[in-house]
């Protein structure tokens, strides 16, 4: 892989092959009692491995971490994980960039199952990133990297799946609440309640798993012009119900229904002869049913999925025209096998996918829908006891542009029981949107300025990975360096073709090429008496190769690390994140938006076995982005201070 030895990574290599030298160091301060670092994970291979032995750059985030600090959605419960920023879509919302690459790349799953990409069908949209109550979380594992191999379309730069908590052989349960202010006095307070509870019904047989949450978060104003709100105004409500049957040791059969509705409210500015201010209010309704089956034989494992999920979004407006309702639907039967034969473990499956999208602004029928089917196989290979080899390819038929191949091939070498070598190459994809492939759509876009068409001779945007990474692992400590280089091909991109200059004319169509690379260094340090250091930081290198200048949007450098501490009841966590220099389009040229800086405090008092108190601050220095540009992707909540408490019963 020459590519891949540039000098970004020749400097990853050199940090991987410092990693002996720091090993020791670190090991003599290591708390042997410290927790297990190596956890399993099922996001890599859809299958049990541990994070040491998993093919891919994987991070975990866990229910502990998660309720050490308020997590209104996925975005806050990823923040300072390893190769994750947070990027700015649109009228002050949020998404989660992948070692660089666009929120739209990323693939998300609720217990291995898609959550639709409502993104693809309504502009601006993060209505994917608050599904599951975070009461409800038990883990989020994070794969960087395409992962089209297992997946299939959207896995181009990344999987993120939220795994909830299961029903457990005696009844359980947490009710959480927690509320907080921001300081200014702009707005942003915000209130989150939830509550999970699940056990048998039948002992060994029937059991029921509901979870709730309610979170409220008011709009925050912006500071150069208060009539307008930088952040909406949100209410949120989220339920599930998952019953479980075990008719005998063999099998395992899970129905579930999840359901939401949010409300948002933004106050903003239309552009244009006679600019005015208007309110723009959405309401979304979410719904997703599953039925689950797994089984277990004496040659293997089996897992069938069934489920369908929708999303309903409709807009109003107090002046101007509302956008159009919007109805999408994902229908999904997928299936694995997987069978130990020797030194191989080998998985094959299939998926038939239907997804549907009601919206009058997208053909003149008012309905899209395209059919994909894809099958899969992958072998698990242990050439020896300390090495083993996972490839596979995922062959996917779209009823527009027909069959996709995604190989993907990964090496793992345990040097000894401390030292860890892993890379690999692969590939994914991305299918055009059903609007993006519609000759038939049409919308008003940039306040009036241009008019988007759709092009149905679009083709799917590819990425081809490559990866090196070196990983120590010690009584509690570690140390990895991760060298990586994406090349994007056919990025769908918007380009003018008639009017040039004045009401614009666009249309999608296949022409930019992008570079992404850069360096990941992690690492966790034991400091004894109760602490511990975990770190990470990352070096990017992202380049528009159509135009020649860097990508926007994209910190050339990032960084997060946490210092906890625990000693009998109490528990807290110093957290940093660190966001460097980027760069912004500004006319028909770049800007470098400054580097900045977030502090945030959090702790945990244990006043009984049942009940914890959780005290914190979110941005202890009140860093306000309006005080240095007004271009950047994302506002930044101000100093927030929250309390709550954690209630097991």
């Amino acid at each position: 892989m020459p590519s891949l030895f540039s000098a970004p990574a020749r400097q990853g290599v050199l940090a991987a092959t410092l990693l002996q030298a720091s090993a020791a160091a670190i090991a003599a301060d290591a708390n042997p009692n410290a927790p297990q670092l190596d956890r399993v994970v099922v996001t890599a291979t859809a299958t049990d491995r541990l994070v040491s032995d998993a093919p891919a750059s994987v991070s975990v985030i866990t229910r502990e971490q998660i309720h050490m600090r308020p997590v209104l959605d996925l975005a806050d419960a990823l923040r300072g994980t390893p190769g994750i920023t947070v990027a700015g879509i649109g009228m002050g919302r949020r998404g989660i960039r992948v070692r660089g690459m666009d929120p739209a790349y990323t693939l998300v799953l609720l217990d291995g199952q898609r959550i639709n990409a409502s993104r693809d069908a309504i502009a601006h949209s993060d209505f994917d990133m608050g599904w599951m109550p975070a009461a409800a979380i038990e883990r989020i594992e994070v794969v960087r990297g395409p992962m089209s191999s297992l997946y299939g379309s959207e896995a181009l730069g990344g999987v993120v799946n939220i795994i909830s908590r299961d029903a457990t052989d005696a009844w359980q349960g947490n009710l959480v609440y927690n509320g907080g202010v921001v300081a200014g006095g702009l707005g942003g307070n915000s209130v989150q309640a939830g509550v999970y509870a699940g056990g048998p019904l039948l002992r060994d047989t029937l059991s029921l798993s509901v979870f709730g949450e309610h979170r409220q978060k008011d709009a925050t104003r912006s500071a150069a012009d208060e009539r307008l709100d930088e952040q909406e105004a949100r209410r949120v409500n989220t339920g599930r119900v998952v019953l479980g049957w075990t008719p005998d040791e063999q099998q395992r059969i899970q129905l579930s229904h999840l359901q939401g509705t949010e409300w948002r409210s933004r106050h903003a500015l239309q552009t244009g002869a006679r600019p005015y201010v208007y309110e723009t209010v959405d309401d979304i309704d979410r719904r997703q049913t599953t039925l689950a089956h797994d089984g277990t034989w004496s040659w293997g494992q089996t897992r069938i999925n069934a489920y369908r999920s929708t999303l309903d979004r409709s807009n109003r407006r107090d002046l101007g025209e509302a956008t159009r309702p919007q109805h999408l639907t994902d229908d999904i039967v997928d299936g694995r096998a997987t069978l130990e034969a020797g030194k191989h473990r080998i998985s094959a499956g299939g998926e038939w996918r239907r997804e549907q999208l009601q919206d009058a602004s997208a053909s003149r029928s008012g309905h899209l829908q395209s059919i994909q089917t894809a099958v899969c196989v992958q072998d698990e290979i242990q050439l020896m006891p300390e090495l083993s080899l996972v490839v596979g390819n995922r062959a996917d038929h779209h009823s527009r542009f027909g069959w996709h191949h995604s190989p993907r091939g990964y090496l793992v070498w345990h040097l000894n029981d401390a030292f860890t070598l892993k890379g690999g190459a692969g590939s994914g994809f991305k299918a055009p949107s059903l609007k993006q492939l519609s000759p038939e759509y049409s919308a008003t876009a940039g306040g009036g300025r241009f008019t988007i068409v759709g092009n149905p001779l679009l083709r799917p945007e590819k990425n081809t990975s490559q990866e090196l990474s070196a990983a120590w692992q010690q009584n509690g400590g570690s140390l990895q360096a991760t060298v990586f280089q994406n090349n994007l091909e056919d990025l769908i991109q918007t380009v003018c073709v008639r009017d040039c200059g004045g009401r614009e004319l666009r249309n999608y169509t296949n022409i930019a090429r992008a570079r992404i690379r850069g360096v990941e260094l992690a690492g966790t340090l034991p400091l004894g008496n109760g602490l511990l250091l975990e770190a990470n930081f990352s070096w990017l290198d992202a380049e528009d190769q159509q135009k020649h200048q860097p990508l926007t949007e994209r910190p050339r450098r990032s960084a997060g690390a946490n210092l906890s501490w625990e000693h009998g009841p109490l528990q807290a966590a110093l957290r940093g994140e660190y966001i460097g220099p980027q760069k912004q389009s500004a006319g028909t040229g770049q800007v470098t938006l400054p580097q900045y800086t977030l502090l945030s405090l959090d702790t945990r008092w244990a006043i009984s076995s049942r009940l914890n108190l959780v005290l914190g601050v979110d941005n202890l220095a009140n860093k306000r982005l309006d005080e240095g540009s007004a271009l950047y992707p994302y506002p930044e909540t101000g100093r927030y201070v929250h309390a709550g408490i954690d209630l097991a019963f």
